[in-house]
């Protein structure tokens, strides 16, 4: 069943709806959407079970469209261009192809249209997903004093300090002053295959090509997660589309490179 998403809207203009990732909210996204919003009308909701959202018991990426359309027939947006990065550049690309009369534009950052989930090639993004749901839920929250307290912990197996900053920026303190989590991490640890797996080539087979509207790919160099050999599997499902490069950019390039980021928004729409 659809749910009511939290959401930050600013700007003016035709609508431009961002879509964060595994662990995102829109908050995430502020600065991006300041940086468009004297052309565009920026939505960036929450996703269920991120930021504000409601936690629910289920994240598949149907509930995720479906909570999508919802929110396009409650705000009374007719078309948009819908971008999303990683787990919701999934999103965007599944609810592109089931309602393409909805959307004017689709930008895909740095994910494939394809399963991370190989029993003979592990990928090291989902292994490290698996990590840190899995650090997420042993972590104590009521016996920690402070969020120094939670980075330490988290560094004993997460290296990246900017991973576990960005990590943190899901805690919160609850009205019994205890930390917890935004994010469900129970239910997003049980879903993370289907995070990993889904909106795959296998799943796009009876609807290529895609041509009714324009698509852009964009990808960090140093980012494991669109290479060379995806390229051709991507321009099979969309024959027109582009694959636009940041340098010195990994998997977080908005956050990494954001006025290259920006820049290359602007470049195709």
């Amino acid at each position: 069943m659809p749910v009511i998403l939290k959401f930050r809207k600013s700007g003016h203009g035709a609508p431009l709806i961002i879509l964060h990732g595994l662990y995102g909210a829109s908050d995430n996204w502020y600065s991006i959407a300041r940086k468009l919003e004297s052309r565009f009308t920026v939505y960036i909701p929450d996703l269920r079970n991120h930021g504000h959202s409601p936690h629910t018991t289920t994240h598949t990426y149907q509930d995720m469209v479906d909570d999508l359309l919802l929110f396009f027939h409650d705000h009374h947006i007719n078309q948009a261009t819908v971008l999303g990065h990683s787990m919701g550049g999934k999103v965007a690309m599944m609810f592109a192809a089931e309602y393409p009369e909805l959307i004017t534009g689709l930008i895909v950052a740095d994910i494939a249209p394809k399963s991370y989930n190989k029993a003979d090639v592990p990928y090291k993004a989902v292994m490290e997903h698996e990590l840190i749901l899995s650090l997420m839920e042993e972590l104590n929250l009521v016996a920690v004093a402070s969020r120094k307290e939670i980075d330490h912990f988290l560094s004993e197996k997460l290296h990246n300090s900017t991973l576990r900053q960005f990590l943190i920026k899901n805690i919160h303190r609850n009205k019994d002053d205890y930390f917890e989590w935004k994010i469900n991490v129970p239910v997003l640890k049980h879903a993370l295959t289907g995070i990993t797996s889904g909106v795959s080539s296998t799943w796009f087979e009876d609807r290529c090509p895609i041509l009714g509207y324009p698509v852009t790919f964009i990808r960090g160099l140093n980012s494991e997660y669109i290479s060379d050999n995806d390229i051709p599997m991507i321009r099979e499902i969309y024959p027109e589309s582009r694959v636009i490069d940041i340098q010195d950019a990994g998997h977080w390039l908005h956050a990494e490179q954001p006025e290259k980021f920006i820049q290359a928004i602007l470049s195709v729409i």
